[in-house]
């Protein structure tokens, strides 16, 4: 997936989950920013910061923040991106070979799934985690507690019942990680529902990706310690 019109500034502050103020071009700015997570160890006073012109002259604030340098790593932070750069990777054979269906935001009895997938006989479904939080080298998710998580994993178990495949997918918003694993910590319902998950029948993948200021892209699978 990619941006136009990329910009960098310089981080000041984040009076709440939405927005930020910047400094762009020696002026103070207020951009949106696109991931309400918390991102306390992304987003810190003086981190450079790339922002996309979202082309809308009306609205409020003129910049997205999509991404920001951690140290010499550039990490994208946008939570939109993970499900575009997913479906990119996906209709080019990511899982099911190429050619098959490729849906979005599919609604299977009281859930909805990022991606629905068939191919011959073959169908199953894709949940898309995005992960931002690095340590080390080791990546891991979530960095707040996920009720909502917790739940996908749970009814991607049960669609194993009814002959579908279920795959819970770690987009890794960054390059040159070392594995990845549950923030046991931060989640430990989470942690375990994965465990259990995978113990089901539940295929885990974690990929990180190519990133650029103006790009993302899925490149290659990482180990998973659960």
């Amino acid at each position: 997936m990619k941006y136009a019109k990329v910009e960098e500034a310089r981080f000041l502050r984040r009076p709440n989950r939405f927005l930020a103020q910047v400094e762009r071009m020696g002026q103070e700015e207020t951009v949106h920013v696109k991931n309400t997570g918390r991102c306390r160890e992304l987003l810190v006073p003086g981190a450079k910061v790339y922002l996309e012109d979202c082309g809308n002259p009306a609205r409020k604030t003129r910049y997205d923040l999509i991404a920001v340098e951690k140290g010499d790593r550039l990490i994208n932070m946008d939570s939109q991106a993970p499900n575009q750069a997913a479906g990119e990777w996906l209709r080019a054979g990511g899982i099911f070979p190429p050619g098959g269906i490729v849906r979005p935001e599919y609604r299977y009895k009281e859930s909805r799934f990022d991606f629905y997938l068939e191919a011959g006989e073959r169908k199953g479904f894709v949940e898309v985690k995005g992960v931002t939080l690095e340590q080390n080298g080791i990546v891991s998710f979530p960095d707040a507690p996920t009720a909502r998580g917790t739940r996908h994993l749970r009814e991607l178990r049960e669609s194993l019942e009814q002959g579908y495949e279920a795959y819970l997918l770690f987009v890794v918003q960054m390059a040159n990680v070392r594995m990845f694993c549950p923030n046991e910590a931060t989640d430990p319902l989470f942690a375990g529902a994965l465990r259990e998950a995978a113990k089901a029948g539940v295929k885990i993948l974690a990929m990180e990706c190519q990133v650029s200021p103006s790009e993302m892209v899925l490149s290659k699978e990482i180990p998973i310690l659960l």
